[in-house]
């Protein structure tokens, strides 16, 4: 890792019209990416450790890692270009011999957040993007208290 790093963590996932939105950070800042709805629901999965009757996609893709003697060792959010998020998994390889190989991949950040979840992998964000992106800690602790809050009359006794 030659830039500098910001570790995050997935901090609340959120359905949205669209997909869902992922809400990742730090206690010093957190910023959102929008996945889509199946890659949303497997970071839940993962997150909660629900069992699921097939392997779904990360999952194969889990288990073809480790049938080559792989694993996730990190992602990164590396860039930020009109909107879009980019992502760099990090895999490695160790043979009978001990010989290590390190492979980076171009990645969509909703997978690599996937597979680290699933793997509990560290996530980064490069120092670049971290500036970039605008805090939205209090958005997202807005949203959290009215989740929490009941609904007019729901807590009325009949």
């Amino acid at each position: 890792m030659s830039n500098p790093v910001i570790p995050v963590q997935v901090k609340a996932l959120i359905p949205t019209n669209a997909g869902v939105a992922v809400f990742v950070g730090n206690e010093e800042k957190i910023f959102v990416i929008y996945v889509d709805p199946n890659v949303g629901s497997a970071i839940n999965m993962f997150l909660s450790g629900a069992s699921k009757e097939r392997p779904l996609t990360h999952d194969l893709m889990a288990l073809v890692l480790a049938a080559v003697g792989a694993k996730v060792e990190r992602v990164i959010i590396n860039d930020l270009k009109s909107g879009t998020y980019f992502g760099r998994l990090i895999i490695t390889a160790e043979n009978e011999l001990q010989q290590k190989k390190i492979i980076e991949l171009d990645a969509r950040p909703s997978d690599c957040i996937a597979l680290a979840t699933q793997q509990k992998a560290p996530i980064y964000v490069s120092s670049e993007v971290w500036d970039e992106v605008e805090d939205m800690s209090d958005v997202l602790e807005n949203m959290q208290q009215q989740q929490n809050e009941p609904s007019p009359g729901e807590d009325d006794e009949s």
